[in-house]
This record gives C-alpha cells, sequence and structure tokens, in this order.
C-alpha cells in the first residue's frame, strides 16, 4: 500500500560545535528495559560504547528522590538519556490520569535535578508529540507547543512532559546546564508493550490479527473510524536521532524527531493485516474515541542538522514481527 508522503526543502545550518560523546564516556540510560531505552542501550553496544549504566526498577525507583540523588553522587554519569516515563494509549490515559501525572512528573524532578547537581555534562530528555496541542496547523513545527488547547485524552501525560522539557530548558538558562529536549513522533519496535489494554495503536492492532488469525475470527474490531493520520518511527530510528542530537545539537529549542510521512489509521491497519497474514474483515468502532485528528511532524530542523531516518514502516513492522515471534511475545497472556 502506498503511504502518504510529504517532500521537504530543508535549507541546510550548519551543524552546533559540540564535543561528541568518547566510546569511554559513562553513560546513564534511564529506562532500558523500555521501548526507547532498549533501542538505546541496543545502539550503544553496537557502535561500541564501554561504559553504559542502567539500573532495573526493582534497584532504583525514579519516583524516589532520596535514592535517585544517591545513585548519581555514587555514580557520576557523565551523560544521560532521561527515557524513564509510564507511558501508554488512550485507554490506560483515561483510566489512570492521576498516575501518568505524578509519575512522569515525579521521575523527570528527580533525575533532572540529580543530573545538575551531580555535574553531568549532558543530558537529553524524551518528550512527546502528543503533548502538542490537538489541532495543530500540520505538520507541526516545535514552536506551536502551548499555543492552543491540549488533547483531552492524554492531557495528564501532557502536561508531565511538557514540565519536563521547560525543567531543562529553566536549568540552562540558570544553572548553565546543557539539557536538550526531543520530541518524537508515535514509536514502535522491540520492547513495546503488547498489553491490549494499555498498549498504543501498532501493538494492539499487531496483538489483534495475530490472536484473530489463529482463533481463526472473521473480522477485528479497530477502535474509531479509521480517519485519523498518524506518523510512526520504528525506535531503533529514535534511538540513533538521540545520539546524534547528543553529539551535534546544544540549544533551548526542542527538536522534533519523525519521518516527514503518515498514514490513515485504518491504511496502517491495512498494512498490519498484511504483514500478519491475516485474511478476515477489518471493522472500525466509531463509538470509540479517535483521538488527535492528525499528527505530523515538521522535522525541517533536524533533517537540517544532518539525520534522516533508515527503516520503513512496512520494515519496521517486519523486524517488530520478527522480535515478538523469537520472544514468544504474542504466547503470553
Amino acid at each position: 500500500m502506498e503511504l502518504k508522503k510529504k517532500i521537504w526543502v530543508v535549507l541546510m545550518i550548519p551543524t552546533m560545535m559540540v564535543a561528541a560523546m568518547n566510546k569511554e564516556a559513562k553513560i546513564y540510560v534511564a529506562g532500558h528495559n523500555g521501548l526507547v531505552g532498549s533501542a538505546l542501550v541496543r545502539h550503544f553496544e553496537r557502535e561500541g560504547y564501554t561504559n553504559i549504566v542502567t539500573r532495573s526498577f526493582t534497584d532504583l525507583d525514579l519516583r524516589n528522590q532520596s535514592d535517585v540523588h544517591q545513585f548519581f553522587q555514587q555514580e557520576r554519569p557523565e551523560y544521560v538519556f532521561l527515557a524513564a516515563a509510564k507511558v501508554g494509549g488512550i485507554l490506560a490515559n483515561a483510566t489512570y490520569p492521576a498516575s501518568f501525572l505524578y509519575d512522569n512528573l515525579a521521575i523527570e524532578l528527580n533525575v533532572i535535578h540529580a543530573a545538575y547537581r551531580s555535574g553531568v555534562k549532558k543530558l537529553l530528555f524524551l518528550g512527546s508529540s502528543c503533548i502538542y496541542p490537538r489541532n495543530c496547523p500540520q505538520p507541526i513545527k516545535e514552536d506551536y507547543l502551548l499555543t492552543s488547547e491540549l488533547e483531552k485524552t492524554n492531557e495528564a501525560y501532557a502536561i508531565a512532559k511538557i514540565a519536563g522539557l521547560k525543567l531543562c530548558e529553566a536549568y540552562n538558562r540558570q544553572y548553565g546546564t546543557r539539557f536538550i529536549s526531543v520530541m518524537p513522533t508515535n514509536l514502535y519496535g522491540p520492547h513495546d508493550n503488547f498489553d491490549l489494554q494499555v498498549s498504543h495503536v501498532i501493538p494492539a492492532l499487531l496483538r489483534k490479527f495475530v490472536e484473530a488469525k489463529r482463533a481463526g475470527n472473521p473480522e477485528v474490531t479497530v477502535w474509531g473510524t479509521g480517519a485519523p493520520y498518524r506518523e510512526f518511527l520504528y525506535v531503533d530510528d529514535l534511538a540513533d536521532a538521540c545520539v546524534f542530537l547528543m553529539n551535534n545539537y546544544d540549544g533551548d529549542e526542542i527538536v522534533n524527531i519523525g519521518t516527514g510521512t503518515d498514514c490513515t489509521i485504518a491504511e496502517l491497519a491495512s498494512v498490519i493485516k498484511k504483514e500478519v497474514g491475516y485474511k478476515g474483515t477489518i471493522v472500525f468502532d466509531a463509538s470509540k474515541p479517535d483521538g488527535t485528528p492528525r499528527k505530523l511532524l515538521n522535522v525541517e530542523k533536524l533533517f537540517s542538522l544532518g539525520w534522516q531516518p533508515a527503516v520503513s514502516l512496512e520494515s519496521g513492522l517486519q523486524k517488530t514481527m520478527a522480535w515478538c515471534t523469537t520472544n514468544a511475545v504474542f504466547e503470553q497472556e
């Protein structure tokens, strides 16, 4: 299926002079077991970085200020990738708004402040494209943030993420830190959450189609009308972009990370149906919320710095399916 594409005409701007991380630098990946964090660890291992620091939730609860500060004082990481967060789809956000707000605020406050206190050279904070206003002009430019009302279905998460990137700006201004913030589009790939109660659209649809194929069900129901447009980025591309920006960008301005292409949910469902090999019918439940009508990022700034994605949607879905098969994801309850 041919997905909608947008060709950017980009004015080339000089890359900022930034000292790159060396392969022996101590790098802390917060949230290394998650979708983004695990992709960052894979990237570092593949590129030969030798001093990666991680902690599981059972070893370090990032919501606990005292424990976080003790960890930073002991480990003294030089670089921090703040990928830890409480995330989920429309249903999860609607069901647990207090948890999404509290947990994400606590993680951000503790890690960013501890990074400042321990003298971290540079920190990268992961925001999310869902924190832009609901009815942004398309494609969404970085300076559209906070220009109008947020999408109600993920307001708590959005407010917390906005607070995190504003905290980075404030610390840079008041303390002279080098904390940068990036705004990824919708992500998918290995180590995603495939639980239908809390997952995002791609892992949810993958599970639905796989289970329907196995059970011989004649149809698969997809939430909403299928009309909203979404942009999707394979998570290993995101990891590559994050490391690229850590090595090549300094500034208070946020940077969008995306592909510059989008498709409707109906088109996405058809692509996944084909990749899974499901032969039944797709049914759209219009009684369920669609969320934001369209969400396509303007990636001129990132592309101007010299980075572009390498993995297509079809290829990314194939890689994700292969990982799910290897790890028996759909065998789990």
